[in-house]
């Protein structure tokens, strides 16, 4: 096990802490020497002071079509909200491109966005294709796929360049989700999370791998709150550790974590 040193990109609208990445942009050479390589996930911790770029990820398919790497779902769990702080999660109708471009042009494309409240301890998954936004005053989790692609439909006005015709074409028709609080358990093609509650004492051991290790079989650990040790070693909220195959796990206080696994058989 190896506790990480976040790496920070300070950005327009606040700052991102890159809290387990081996992307180039914003590589964590501890985590690429531990695990051997390329690691499937990007972890970070995005301080949203003012609201982000509305915007669309590709799928793997439009991801290696247009920039020859990984596509882009991810997922939120917010750990802060301000007083009615609210994110964009989706479309509120269904739209045309045409639609879309002279909405774009009129300035009125947030007349076409679904708004949704959030609140400390939600979820929110963002499947890729999916047009979203995090408006001001959130502090969230975000864990996604190893990809920094970002295609921005629109940017309120801050002269930042745009990528319609591509967003446009990455965006999925997609049946209305809900954010609740997070369940305890989540899984989809790329990741399963599990939130661990630790009252004094909790032990386990990583589940064990083939005997031709690779970066996917290993697991991460993001403390969402509390303070205590993992195998030894201080922790507190917002630290994040790896944990090889078969290695154990022992920890000791009062904590939240967040255990994040890649999806094996996807990166096997």
């Amino acid at each position: 096990m190896i506790k990480l040193n976040a790496i920070k990109s300070d950005k327009v609208w606040g700052y991102e802490l890159w809290e387990a990445s081996t992307h180039p942009n914003g590589l964590q050479h501890e985590l690429q020497t531990f695990t051997g390589g390329d690691y499937p996930l990007l972890v970070k911790v995005i301080q949203a002071d003012d609201r982000l770029s509305v915007q669309v990820h590709p799928d793997d398919e439009k991801a290696e079509l247009y920039e020859h790497c990984r596509g882009k779902t991810e997922c939120w769990y917010v750990l802060d909200a301000a007083e009615n702080a609210r994110l964009v999660y989706g479309l509120n109708g269904v739209y045309t491109p045409s639609e879309l471009r002279g909405a774009i042009q009129a300035n009125s494309i947030q007349d076409c966005l679904r708004y949704v409240n959030v609140k400390k301890g939600d979820f929110v998954y963002i499947p890729a294709g999916t047009v979203h936004a995090i408006g001001g005053g959130l502090r969230l989790l975000e864990i996604q796929q190893s990809s920094d692609i970002t295609y921005r439909l629109y940017d309120w006005g801050r002269g930042r360049e745009c990528h319609v015709e591509r967003a446009i074409s990455c965006i999925k028709t997609q049946g209305e989700r809900n954010v609740s609080a997070f369940p305890g358990v989540f899984s989809c093609p790329y990741f399963t999370l599990e939130e661990i509650t630790v009252e004094n004492e909790y032990d386990s051991v990583v589940d064990s791998a083939p005997h031709d290790t690779m970066p996917c079989d290993f697991v991460l650990a993001f403390i969402i709150d509390g303070t205590g040790t993992i195998n030894g070693t201080e922790v507190k909220a917002e630290d994040t550790l790896v944990f090889a195959p078969s290695e154990k796990f022992c920890a000791r206080g009062n904590l939240k974590i967040m255990k994040i696994v890649p999806a094996v058989q996807r990166y096997r």
